[in-house]
């Protein structure tokens, strides 16, 4: 861990919860603030959803124009097996680990954020955390962002955009899926109070939650600066403790 800054944050939520928006607020923040406010070096971010999108293009592909079999997804557009699920994490745990294979000085320069939903019908974040690399949970510390399922219904429905259903920011799910797959989530069972540790394996990873009830991640820059940076400074008190 370089002297002043993450190696790796963890930063998850329900759908539309406010993660995407929070990660544009720090790749459009300067170096030196993202540093000092923030404890955040260079920004390497790990998405399963870029993962995921490119799957359902695929089956796409191959259903309606090769005339084959869709190979992770049925014609709902859920997934075939429950281990898909888990596949995603193992492929963000891959990505880092390549990171560090090809650069010996990774964290001396850069923090990897790596960022997912899960919810509880396949085992939610106490399985995904599970198939995370050792390597990354040594380094790891969690940033939940917290919202209500009625919550994150409304920003999926509110921005999502039919022209550009794979973009990061305007992506969204049906309402079907969403109470399907997201309305349970294991989170409060998995932590106790707005910050502490988890325990994973032979790892206990630290964690806050940032509350976004009230959407500071939209339109509000000022309270949602204000907000991260209370966050991630009671993080990293835990994070060097």
């Amino acid at each position: 861990m370089a002297n002043d800054t993450f190696d790796v944050l963890i930063l998850i939520g329900r759908p539309a919860s406010g993660k995407s928006e929070i990660i544009d607020f720090l790749m459009h923040t300067t170096p030196d603030v993202r540093r000092s406010r923030y404890h955040i070096a260079e920004l390497d971010v790990l998405d399963d959803f870029p993962m995921l999108w490119t799957w359902f293009e695929e089956d796409h592909i191959l259903s309606q124009r090769l005339g084959q079999p869709r190979l992770y997804t049925d014609e709902g557009g859920y997934f075939k097996h429950p281990a898909y699920w888990h596949l995603l994490i193992e492929r963000l745990s891959l990505e880092y680990q390549k990171r560090l294979r090809d650069d010996p000085i990774y964290h001396d320069h850069t923090t990897a954020l790596v960022e997912f939903s899960r919810g509880s019908e396949y085992g939610g974040y106490d399985e995904a955390f599970s198939h995370l690399a050792g390597e990354l949970l040594q380094r790891a510390a969690i940033v939940y962002v917290n919202v209500s399922f009625a919550e994150s219904l409304r920003k999926n429905r509110r921005r999502y955009n039919p022209q550009r259903p794979g973009s990061i920011l305007e992506h969204g799910l049906t309402d079907e899926k969403m109470e399907r797959l997201y309305r349970a989530d294991d989170w409060e069972r998995l932590a106790q109070g707005d910050s502490g540790f988890i325990a994973v394996r032979a790892e206990y990873v630290p964690y806050a939650i940032f509350e976004n009830e009230d959407d500071v991640t939209t339109g509000k820059p000022d309270l949602l600066a204000a907000r991260l940076e209370t966050a991630l400074d009671k993080l990293w008190n835990l994070r060097r403790g």
